[in-house]
Formats: structure tokens, C-alpha cells, sequence
């Protein structure tokens, strides 16, 4: 093998750029784990940032809805004083029967309504007594 001192100059060279990298290395390493935690810290800090600013806002619109769920039950308290005022106490039984008939039109299709009658027997009870097997 034709060994020249160029070869050997450039495997020298070869060698030390290796162990020169190495060394660069050993040194530049825990300076980019420092760095890098203390990005991975400040992203972490933003995050946490953002979602209590969120939760700020949460608990703002929260307040807000409260306070205007609060004003219209004070609204619905007023029209009822102002209704009961204009009735001026002289509810009857009728009456009081077609508030609870009205109210029912809130109620889904799915619910049974019982109608009172005179004997407070619901009409759908009223013949069960009629249907038992004597004993």
C-alpha cells in the first residue's frame, strides 16, 4: 500500500475534526438541554396563562348570565304582583283550574293529564273500582 504524507495529512486532519466535533459536542449538549427546558418552561407558563384567562372569561360570562337569569326572575315576580293586584284577590276556582290548564301547554306530548273532577278522582281512575274481581 502507497502510503504518501498527503494521505496521512488528510486522515489527520479527518481525526481531528472528529475528535474536535466530539468535544464540541460534550460542551454544546447541556447547553441545549438547558435551553430547551427552559423553552419547553416558558411554553408551559403561556399555557397555563391562556387557560386561566379562559377561565376568567368563563366565570365572567357565568356572572353575566346570572345576573340577567336574576333580572328576569325580578321581571316575572313584578308581572305576577301586578297580575295579582289587577285581580285584586278575587281568584276563583275556575280561574285557578284554567292557569293550570294553561300551564300544561309547556308539557311534552309524552306526559299524562289527569282532569280533575267533582269527586277529585281522576277521570282515567274513576272506574277502577268498577274493573277489580270481587272477592
Amino acid at each position: 500500500m502507497n502510503v504518501t504524507p498527503k494521505l496521512v495529512k488528510g486522515v489527520t486532519w479527518v481525526v481531528a475534526g472528529i475528535v474536535l466535533l466530539i468535544v464540541a459536542m460534550a460542551f454544546i449538549r447541556p447547553w441545549y438541554n438547558v435551553w430547551s427546558q427552559e423553552m419547553e418552561g416558558k411554553a408551559e407558563f403561556a399555557k397555563a396563562e391562556q387557560n386561566r384567562k379562559i377561565k376568567i372569561e368563563e366565570a365572567k360570562a357565568n356572572l353575566e348570565a346570572e345576573k340577567l337569569n336574576a333580572q328576569a326572575e325580578i321581571e316575572r315576580a313584578k308581572g305576577a304582583a301586578e297580575a295579582i293586584r289587577i285581580e285584586n284577590g278575587s281568584i276563583t276556582p275556575t280561574y285557578i283550574q284554567y292557569l293550570w290548564v294553561r300551564q300544561q301547554s309547556d308539557l311534552s306530548n309524552k306526559t299524562v293529564i289527569y282532569v280533575p273532577t267533582e269527586t277529585n278522582l281522576p277521570i282515567l281512575e274513576s272506574t277502577r273500582a268498577l274493573t277489580l274481581p270481587q272477592e
